[in-house]
């Protein structure tokens, strides 16, 4: 039996987040990862998709270049250089990570761990018998894996997830995305820029679900300038065997069924906690389906043992899971901390990009919220027309009488970095008039959130006022 102080159960941007803060607080920290430090978002998540579809970004503006005098000639792609590139950006970001882990002197420890009681884990790796540790306190960090969609013919080797679409090597001729969230979204414009012939199936009424339905359904809209195709509403049944050796998707559209053949199909329908095989129910730990059960302090029903990131199955985002190791860290210290679940940015990386925070237009009115809607198109934007990227626009929902900001929508370039200012925003509970009236640098593309803001009164300057009812 081996004594440990903190011990975090999984490296991914909770688990090395939770290791560091600890550490900076004077604890003796070890730190154990089946894998490399980094965990999905590292490997197999946020960083390599983004680093392709910076790859897709640049070849659709060489695509356009000539409408600012530039010629290129004939722009091909090599996809092998393409995911080469994906790959040292994964191992610089993982060698960054694995030089924190050391300048902060956490001990990291490759293998796979199972609980055998409340503080008491075992550590299976290269040696024949597990090693047995004896924890003062657990920090539970493994993440999540992708969900699985129960159907006939679901095992086949073209039925993808988002791990294994990653490890192909050529970029296929046809492609089914079955899910119309970030994931499928991001997979579908990738692959469709690339030359792919790209079909979305979604269950539910509308493209990204979570999201305010103005912005999906100006994104639905601009898919198609990647010839991609939507069907929502749409339930799949069955996967098959097709002609040529594709994959027949048969799905239900409301009153019929319709088949969708493709070379591979993607199942991009959410994750789900990773906790199969961890001792939760031995060691006692509380947890359902969306997964293990905390509180604020990200304390588990059994005393000095936290939880974390995506097995919490509250927010799957990487930077969530991130502010959560923080608080448990803390806390794990002796410290007093919180976690503020209020103000959580969403993040999608199609072209143009959508991100939000807050309450949709509909989210408001369902919770009985009087409220007023401000919104500013990047069409109206000195930035965005100088970019040559004057597709979307910002809308802010704000309470009517107080002008509390309930919720930031933007679709449109950068929108992912823009957020960010509405996230500090509504964190420190600023007003309208507050974002408003700060002075925004011109020309930016920040000025499109000032000016949504002055629009909720009807006060935009860069728009025609608005029409008299």
């Amino acid at each position: 039996m081996i004594e440990k102080d903190i011990l975090i159960i999984g490296g991914g941007p909770g688990g090395y987040v939770a290791a560091i803060r600890a550490a900076q607080l004077g604890g003796k920290v070890t730190l154990i990862e089946k894998d490399e430090v980094g965990g999905t978002c590292l490997h197999r998540g946020c960083i390599p998709t983004k680093a392709l579809l910076r790859g897709v970004e640049l070849l659709t503006s060489l695509e356009e270049c000539q409408n600012f005098g530039i010629s290129t000639g004939e722009v091909t792609v090599d996809f092998a250089k393409l995911l080469a590139r994906k790959e040292r950006a994964v191992k610089t970001l993982v060698a960054g990570v694995s030089g924190l882990m050391k300048s902060n002197g956490i001990e990291v420890i490759k293998g796979r761990a199972k609980l055998a009681s409340p503080w008491k884990v075992e550590v299976f790796g290269q040696e024949p018998q597990p090693i047995t540790f004896q924890a003062t306190k657990i920090i539970l960090a493994p993440g999540s894996v992708s969900a699985e969609l129960p159907l006939a013919g679901g095992q086949d080797p073209s039925i993808l997830d988002s791990d294994k679409i990653l490890q192909l090597r050529q970029v296929p001729d046809s492609l089914v995305v079955i899910g119309a969230g970030a994931i499928g979204l991001e997979f579908a414009i990738l692959f469709a820029a690339l030359g792919t012939k790209v079909t979305i199936l979604e269950m539910l009424p509308q493209i990204l679900p979570a999201e305010d339905l103005e912005v999906a359904s100006a994104l639905d809209r601009s898919l198609k300038r990647f010839k991609i195709q939507t069907f929502t509403g749409c339930q799949v049944l069955e996967v098959t065997e097709g002609a040529e050796g594709k994959r027949k998707v048969l799905a239900s559209t409301g009153e019929k069924e319709r088949a969708f053949e493709a070379q591979y199909v993607l199942v991009a329908v959410g994750r789900k906690p990773n906790v199969e095989g961890m001792g939760l129910k031995e060691a006692g730990i509380r947890f359902n389906q969306k997964g293990v059960e905390v509180n604020e302090k990200m304390e588990t029903n059994i005393p000095r043992v936290y939880a974390i990131g995506d097995v919490t199955g509250k927010c799957l985002f990487a930077h969530f899971a991130s502010a959560q190791g923080g608080v448990a860290a803390e806390n794990a210290l002796g410290h007093e901390a919180r976690m503020d679940s209020r103000v959580v940015p969403r993040c999608v990386y199609t072209l143009p990009e959508v991100a939000s925070v807050g309450l949709t237009e509909k989210q408001a009115k369902e919770a009985g919220y009087e409220i007023k809607v401000g919104k500013f198109p990047f069409a109206a934007n000195g930035k965005a027309t100088i970019l040559g990227e004057r597709e979307g626009f910002v809308k802010i929902i704000a309470e009517a009488k107080y002008d509390e900001i309930l919720g930031v929508h933007i679709l449109g370039p950068h929108a992912t970095d823009l957020i960010g200012e509405a996230v500090l925003a509504m964190r420190l509970e600023a007003t309208i008039p507050d974002l408003g009236q700060a002075i925004h640098p011109h020309p930016t593309l920040t000025e499109a959130l000032m000016e949504a803001a002055f629009d909720v009164h009807g006060r935009a300057i860069h728009i025609p006022p608005r029409k008299k009812i």
